[in-house]
């Protein structure tokens, strides 16, 4: 995917922001393999007066993603036990100013751990950012269960604490 045009399609989507409060208009464009082929969805950044309720541009596109299936052969689309086969993401900052410093342009802390659930290996754009990155240059220790949140965890047992508890 040719990064400019990702981006245009990011900057795009920013444009559809709805961010009274903050007046800082993010988009994100995200590109999703599916089993008809490659698939690009949008987002926008919505936020609400009750701040912890704004929802990401980020975030805005990746659930978009999550709605078009896995992608993999053989995988029903419905399936609840893989994340979308995300490529490639771009993310523009619309109102950043054009001298602004990385951290305004980059997704906050909740994004890019959304960023590592849903996608791992995808390749990153951000507006005004020369080249690519890849994940671990966004997050570098990221918080993965690799499956252990899938498994039963043990229970405390019932009774008597012993003694030192």
């Amino acid at each position: 995917m040719d990064p400019e045009t990702l981006l245009a399609m990011a900057r795009e989507a920013a444009e559809h922001a709805y961010a009274p409060y903050s007046g800082f208009r993010v988009g994100a464009a995200v590109v999703v393999q599916t089993a008809g082929g490659p698939r690009i969805v949008t987002g926008a950044n919505v936020e609400n007066g009750s701040y912890g309720l704004t929802l990401c541009a980020e975030r805005s596109a990746l659930a978009a993603a999550c709605m078009l299936g896995s992608g993999r052969p053989g995988e029903a689309s419905r399936s609840k036990a893989r994340p979308p086969a995300v490529t490639h993401v771009a993310i523009a900052c619309v109102d950043a100013p054009a001298d602004a410093p990385v951290a305004e342009r980059t997704p906050c802390g909740a994004c890019r751990q959304w960023l590592a659930e849903l996608a791992p290996k995808a390749t990153y754009y951000i507006d005004g950012m020369p080249g690519e990155l890849r994940l671990d240059d966004l997050l570098p220790y990221a918080f993965h269960l690799d499956g252990a949140g899938m498994r039963e965890r043990p229970r405390a047992r019932k009774g008597r604490r012993g003694a030192g508890a």
